[in-house]
């Protein structure tokens, strides 16, 4: 087991796929033996970040409290994988930064999924109350989305089996 760490950040709108593709790569991660973590959006919601609202200072200080805890885990040689909404490329880059700042390595996902789509997805009703005006600061809705710059892949669940999906994550991913 190699015992650099590495954190592998999804990033992309509500349903686009970023938690479906991220447990997976987790999963074969730890099939090869390697120690990897998910660290989910909405339980990172739930439970670190339940104090904070929605607003973008807010939403920044969630993005950087998951960019801290997969720092730690990459100092135990853990690779953490943070599937995250992060809709303010600014606090995105804030996360590379300290990373890189550490002699941390940083891989940004950009699941460029189609609003549509996410939308067609809508498992958790999200979309539909925030269409519906009963909840503000939905992003992708009533707040923007600031797509990655220069992700380091960018993947688009639409079309696209799981393997494939990890295939062109792999092909760019170093371990």
């Amino acid at each position: 087991m190699s015992s650099q760490g590495l954190t592998v950040w999804f990033t992309g709108l509500s349903g686009a796929g970023k938690t479906t593709t991220a447990a997976a790569l987790v999963e074969e991660l730890r099939a090869e033996g390697r120690l990897a973590i998910l660290l989910d959006g909405d339980a990172l919601r739930r439970h670190l970040s339940a104090d904070l609202g929605y607003s973008a200072s807010d939403r920044d200080e969630s993005v950087r409290r998951a960019g801290a805890i997969a720092q730690l885990l990459n100092t135990q040689g853990c690779v953490a994988v943070v599937s995250l909404i992060s809709p303010r490329a600014e606090a995105r880059r804030g996360v590379r930064s300290a990373h890189h700042s550490d002699g941390l390595r940083f891989f940004e996902v950009y699941v460029a999924t189609p609003l549509d789509v996410c939308e067609s997805r809508d498992a958790k009703a999200l979309y539909a109350t925030a269409r519906s005006g009963a909840t503000s600061h939905m992003t992708g809705v009533s707040d923007p989305y600031e797509e990655p710059e220069n992700p380091d892949v960018t993947i688009s669940t639409v079309g696209a089996t799981t393997t494939e999906l990890l295939f062109q994550i792999r092909s760019e991913l170093t371990l």
